[in-house]
């Protein structure tokens, strides 16, 4: 029936209107059949004209648009990973490299050396590898040797949980057992804020678990109080002794200026902690106390809200969006 109208229409310009029902069925017939891909995506990228449908001029465009919005899916947090990817400032990190190769040099070939064989009887005596014979050791030496032990966990209890980056700080704290600032100076050069966020397994395992501990901060903050107490009671004469030893001896002296710049470097890393747990209005007197060396960081360690209290883990803002 459609075959014989098409040859009719060709002789004759004119058709009287055919009947409602055959005219649907035409319609029908000749609308183009779009593919179920296209008829479900957004209705944007094709446009119905006059009973027809246009393609934009533009195809490539359309698949482009749909790849980047594709993309942007499957990353729930854009914004995040443009300012991420964004080029950093290499400005204090050249410095904070300069600084620490200024004072590599300095440590092994300005400081005073004097006194090496009292330098190796000193560390053999401070690591329990000489017996009793009958020395008695400057109670300001021993004092700085064993609070050196815990600067260590202050900055582990400060770094891991939210001063971490791309790079990670577990391997230089661990060096800083050993080497103290000289080796953290790298890891502060190498920090790129923000740190990204910690998740709620991380902190129920170790060491996010321990480092968030109170106990652990209130016993890093007793043992610290009983070290300095136990320095400031030594008499006139283990200060003055201590101030000669720290003219003459390497080891004294390097220790020396490492627990310094282990305090200059302490209030930074508290208001980064501070602000990562959004506690700045109510923990904001805290910041000048973090001056104080050791005790002021050790006390904003025991003071500080948990983490998972002050900030949404990684996993849970996930799921909520």
């Amino acid at each position: 029936m459609v075959g014989s109208i098409n040859l009719i229409s060709c002789n004759f310009s004119r058709l009287p209107p055919p009947p409602l029902k055959l005219s649907r069925q035409l319609q029908t017939l000749r609308q183009p059949r779009i593919p179920a891909l296209v008829q479900s995506r957004a209705r944007s990228p094709f446009l119905r004209r006059n009973n027809s449908w246009q393609f934009p001029k533009h195809e490539k465009k359309g698949l482009f648009h749909f790849h980047v919005c594709k993309s942007s899916l499957n990353n729930p947090d854009p914004d995040k990973t443009k300012i991420q990817d964004e080029g950093r400032d290499w400005t204090s990190s050249v410095l904070l490299f300069a600084l620490w190769g200024a004072l590599l040099y300095y440590c092994f070939n300005l400081a005073p050396d004097q006194t090496p064989t009292q330098d190796l009887y000193f560390l053999k005596k401070l690591l329990n590898l000489k017996g009793d014979d009958g020395f008695r050791m400057n109670q300001i030496l021993v004092g700085l040797w064993y609070i050196m032990g815990l600067w260590p966990v202050v900055y582990a209890m400060l770094l891991l949980p939210t001063g971490r980056s791309k790079t990670q700080a577990w391997p230089f704290v661990v060096f800083s057992f050993f080497g103290g600032v000289y080796a953290l100076l790298p890891y502060f050069a190498l920090w790129n804020p923000p740190s990204p966020p910690v998740t709620e397994d991380e902190l129920r395992q170790w060491p996010l678990s321990v480092l968030e501990s109170k106990v652990t901060a209130g016993v890093t903050l007793v043992a610290g109080l009983g070290l300095i107490l136990y320095t400031v009671v030594g008499n006139a004469g283990d200060w003055k002794e201590f101030y000669q030893y720290f003219r003459e001896s390497k080891f004294i002296h390097v220790t020396s200026l490492d627990f310094c710049l282990l305090s200059a470097f302490a209030p930074f890393w508290v208001y980064n902690d501070m602000t990562a747990r959004k506690w700045f209005d109510k923990g904001r007197w805290l910041l000048p106390v973090s001056v104080v060396p050791f005790l002021g960081p050790s006390l904003y360690l025991l003071l500080r809200p948990a983490l998972s209290e002050t900030t949404p883990p990684a996993d849970s803002a996930s799921s909520s969006d």
